[in-house]
């Protein structure tokens, strides 16, 4: 990039192919070429080739996929499958790029004195470039100060000196110097989060948006933590439903934004989601509703258990606390929403009930209507019933039962029956008219998208579009539309997403 920030193209385009070295764990450059950039290429493309059954591990190669393009939204993949023997049975899958933010860069730091071990110490005191063991502890590791170094040195004990060398220690000495180290809470401070590089909310919003499409979403970030001096980060986001959810709780969990596919069931994550969540709180049915549970951890030793590392186990308190606060914050994002949206569910079954008996009450009051209209035809006439023995003998009827209308109103009643302007379908009309009044007014508050329905144009509802705020880690060079707050300072400025 430009100091003005845009793209500029390189005069060159490189071309590698590489393999791995699986017993010493590094790259072996089998090629590498360079071309004179004619096309104006900018980015970075990798291409795998990787043998296997595909018939068996189709799911899994799919699912995989599904997985890394949630948490690398900033990415394009595609991946095409050709059948020699049926082409019917090739396929082409494609995530096109949907975040133009990066994670921020991950940052060199030195290692935390409680995440030493023997080996570790050993390889630092071999490379060290300091002469005495007081500046070996201040400046190989961190978070030692002068001070500090002292202090660790007289508890070492008489065997060592402030003013030794380094390469003096022995391996009972290095051994004493790490059970210190590693038992030392009080005079070191928590590992710094900032050489992490976690996905960011943004980015997990909108790769989760990208491939799952769901209803509602919430993401949630929790604040660094740290385990036997390492540092990591837990993001995390709840869904509700999206196509090919299934009912239940289904839990994607990511370390160091590398999807784990497999032993799910002993995951932190999972034992969190299904254990430590009382979701009925949060007005969500874990059982009926579609639930997407999605726990990103980065750290810079994920504690992975088993040699495949395939989950982390929820052994580590930390962690597991971490992840229960991300999800119940979101869980709480969601609260609102959900309570709104049940709010307008018992609406319309209440509307439904209603709507449904409209019918037979509608007969009912009209046969009551006209029984009146027929009895005072009588009464007109001369031709009435005699009131019962017990209205006779208390002159008067009981005020519960007596009508509440008055004689003109009785009159404009009975006069519009004998006109036919009062029918079964007219007090049909009248009651479902009734219904439908009774239940908008009920429901205004309770659904944002009907209020905004109600109070705006179709037009305005086409142009409406989400409003995302992404983080700038750098100060932009154009500082004229700031909008200040005490807060923060609001940088206005075009993202394609």
């Amino acid at each position: 990039l430009t100091e003005e920030g845009e793209r500029k193209v390189g005069p060159k385009v490189s071309s590698c192919v590489l393999d791995i070295d699986i017993y010493k764990n590094c790259p072996r450059v089998i090629e590498h070429k360079q071309k004179a950039n004619t096309e104006g290429w900018i980015g970075t493309e990798m291409e795998v080739l990787v043998s296997g059954n595909w018939t068996t591990y189709k799911s899994r190669v799919v699912q995989y996929l599904q997985q890394l393009a949630v948490i690398t939204p900033y990415a394009r993949l595609e991946m095409t499958y050709n059948n020699r023997s049926d082409e019917k049975k090739g396929m082409n899958l494609r995530f096109e790029r949907r975040s133009e933010q990066m994670p921020a860069q991950a940052k060199e730091v030195k290692h935390h004195p409680s995440s030493v071990n023997n080996l570790l110490i050993g390889q630092l005191l071999e490379r060290t470039k300091n002469r005495t063991l007081l500046k070996f502890l201040t400046g190989d590791l961190s978070g030692i100060s002068p001070s500090v170094g002292k202090k660790l040195i007289e508890r070492l004990g008489n065997a060592f000196d402030e003013d030794m060398g380094p390469d003096e220690l022995d391996d009972k000495q290095i051994t004493r110097l790490v059970q210190l180290l590693r038992s030392t809470d009080d005079l070191f401070k928590n590992p710094d989060g900032g050489c992490l590089s976690p996905l960011g909310e943004y980015n997990l919003n909108l790769g989760i948006q990208k491939v799952v499409e769901p209803d509602v979403i919430a993401t949630a970030r929790d604040k660094p933590g740290a385990y036997d001096g390492h540092p990591f980060i837990v993001e995390a986001a709840v869904s509700l439903g999206g196509k090919d959810a299934k009912e239940g709780i289904t839990v994607v969990r990511f370390a160091n934004r590398i999807p784990l596919l497999f032993e799910g069931g002993a995951d932190v994550a999972t034992r969190v989601a299904n254990s430590k969540i009382k979701w009925s709180s949060y007005k969500i049915d874990h059982k009926k509703d579609r639930i997407g549970v999605f726990v990103s951890i980065v750290s810079t030793k994920v504690p992975f258990k088993g040699t495949g590392k395939e989950y982390i186990g929820d052994d580590i308190t930390e962690i597991q606390l971490s992840v229960k606060r991300a999800l119940q914050s979101c869980c709480q994002q969601l609260r609102a929403h959900l309570a709104k949206r049940n709010a307008l569910r018992d609406v319309k079954e209440r509307k439904s009930r209603l709507l449904k008996y409209i019918p037979d009450v509608s007969r009912s009051l009209f046969g009551v209507l006209e029984g009146m209209r027929k009895r005072r035809l009588e009464e007109e006439e001369g031709r009435g019933r005699d009131a019962s023995p017990r209205k006779r003998s208390n002159g008067t009827m009981n005020p519960a039962k007596r009508s509440k209308l008055s004689n003109g109103e009785m009159s404009s009643i009975m006069n519009d029956l004998s006109k036919g302007r009062i029918t079964e379908n007219t007090i049909k009309e009248n009651l479902t008219e009734a219904v439908e009044a009774h239940t908008n007014t009920a429901g205004v508050g309770d659904n944002e998208d009907e209020a905004r329905r109600n109070s705006k144009s179709n037009k305005d509802d086409d142009e409406r579009r989400p409003l995302y705020l992404v983080p700038i880690y750098d100060e932009p060079k154009d500082l004229h539309h700031i909008i200040q707050h005490p807060l923060f300072d609001f940088f206005p400025m075009n993202v394609n997403s």
